[in-house]
């Protein structure tokens, strides 16, 4: 196991978290087998450290992950700390004319407040990456320091029922954990295409942003009188690949520029850039770095 995959007795004399991602790390099955064992490591906080690292900035991972998966196809400057389960995250991804059908066949063990070590709690940015529900209420509350807490929730809004299949449901725990985000990040699929989902979340959180797949995206702002300014930003056009993953690029790219330039706008075109970019390839092949982005924002404004 590479120096950098941590156990919590040695964060005492960590240097400061500069961006840290929360959630399972998954087994994405490469055949809707769930007796496989070909896979790639998938989940949100795989796709936002790979990002972090060629946006020039150094992610640490909490995560939970058994036995049955490899973690080092995780960028070796990440600082990664592994929480034991009995088993791993495991999905099946199937992309169809209509959209992705998800199965869901094993979940690791949660994630909870007293699973962060005390070092961890002073982070310049945390993203929480839930994939399967796994990150508790608790945790969204222990960051106050923080110049930004974000959050990608479709892990809290979904369910499964008995051969796996992946459906959407309300985010039951929403009020326990939106007090606590400045940004928030999700996709139409996230809200079965309904604008109107969105509204409880304008109540509680400043900036929310909707990807709206090959249309790019919108970035709501609520403003001093409670208005929500909504403004929508151009994608750049992308010969896709492999679509698994683009989400969590946007999301960490968003949440990363947002922090360097205080200009939600512009993030939003720097994260549509970079997801953009990331469907291009397989896994995590296509995802650009921060001198790619910025060449491209450069020649086409």
């Amino acid at each position: 196991m590479p120096e950098t995959r941590l156990q919590a007795s040695q964060l005492d004399d960590h240097q400061p978290v500069d961006f840290l991602a929360i959630g399972h790390v998954t087994r994405d099955l490469l055949t809707n087998d769930p007796d496989s064992t070909a896979y790639t490591l998938g989940g949100t906080v795989s796709f936002a450290a790979v990002t972090a690292v060629r946006l020039g900035r150094h992610p640490t991972v909490i995560t939970r992950a058994g036995p049955d998966v490899d973690l080092s196809p995780l960028p070796k400057e990440a600082t990664v700390l592994p929480l034991p389960s009995p088993v791993t995250t495991t999905f099946a991804n199937i992309y169809t004319e209509d959209g992705r059908i998800q199965y869901c066949y094993a979940t690791a063990l949660p994630i909870q407040a007293e699973d962060i070590p005390p070092a961890m709690r002073r982070p310049r940015l945390v993203l929480l990456g839930p994939v399967a529900n796994e990150i508790q209420p608790d945790v969204a509350a222990i960051f106050p320091e923080s110049t930004r807490v974000g959050a990608v929730p479709q892990g809290w809004m979904r369910t499964w029922d008995q051969s796996g299949r992946v459906h959407s449901q309300p985010w039951e725990t929403a009020d326990q954990i939106l007090p606590h985000l400045d940004v928030l990040v999700l996709s139409l699929e996230d809200i079965d295409y309904d604008l109107g989902r969105l509204e409880p979340f304008f109540q509680q959180v400043p900036i929310v942003v909707l990807t709206e797949y090959r249309n790019g995206s919108t970035v709501y702002q609520r403003q001093a009188d409670g208005a929500v300014k909504a403004t929508p930003i151009p994608p750049r056009p992308a010969n896709e690949v492999d679509p698994t993953g683009a989400g969590d690029i946007f999301a960490t790219a968003f949440l990363l520029r947002l922090e360097e330039t205080g200009d939600p706008l512009h993030a939003a075109r720097y994260a549509n850039v970079t997801a953009s970019f990331g469907v291009e390839a397989p896994g995590i092949e296509g995802i650009p770095t921060h001198q790619q982005v910025m060449e491209y924002l450069e020649r086409h404004g």
